[in-house]
């Protein structure tokens, strides 16, 4: 039995689930929280949807089968709570996924946690612009460097299917930030 197999029992056995969640949590709150980020932009929106994440992963673990690793389970978890979110509040706030991506770019400027410079910031607006499954993938790949079949696992989609949006991504990011 390896150790993903015997933290899984851990985490699933109700007497030391306590324990093991902690360690789940401590390590894995700051690589979601990352990828939860990238997502919804907002430093406040990704502590509400990782919190929601760790909760959907502590009532869905027992009926975790291992047909994944762990981390790739989780972060998929994470990623459909992210698109959840999105979906809710552009819902909300009668706009597209597109245009609320775009407003959320407009206030990273006002977040006090918000540490990058004026290239990043273009950056964002770029990335801002892409459909949701190519900036899924583009943050997935540039900033988490995910290999392709690491990514395949977590999104439950071809390789092929995945180079071309990172592709495409790439691409329209480049003429993004050629015209300013």
């Amino acid at each position: 039995m390896n150790n993903e197999s015997l933290f899984i029992e851990q985490l699933q056995d109700p007497k030391r689930s306590d324990i093991a969640f902690k360690k789940l949590v401590s390590d894995y709150q700051e690589r979601l929280y990352w990828h939860i980020r990238r997502m919804v932009i907002n430093h406040d929106d990704a502590d509400d949807v990782l919190q929601n994440t760790f909760i959907k992963v502590f009532r869905s673990i027992h009926s975790f089968k291992g047909e994944s690793s762990l981390y790739s389970w989780m972060y998929r978890i994470a990623t459909n709570e992210a698109i959840t979110f999105i979906n809710q509040r552009a819902k909300k706030n009668n706009v597209s996924n597109e245009q609320w991506q775009m407003q959320a770019v407009d206030n990273l400027e006002a977040d006090s946690y918000f540490e990058g410079d004026e290239i990043a910031y273009k950056l964002q607006k770029a990335i801002a612009t892409l459909p949701e499954k190519q900036r899924i993938v583009f943050n997935m790949k540039y900033f988490e460097a995910l290999k392709y079949e690491q990514m395949s696992e977590i999104l439950d989609t071809s390789i092929g299917a995945l180079k071309a949006s990172y592709h495409h991504a790439v691409k329209k990011i480049e003429e993004y930030l050629s015209k300013d």
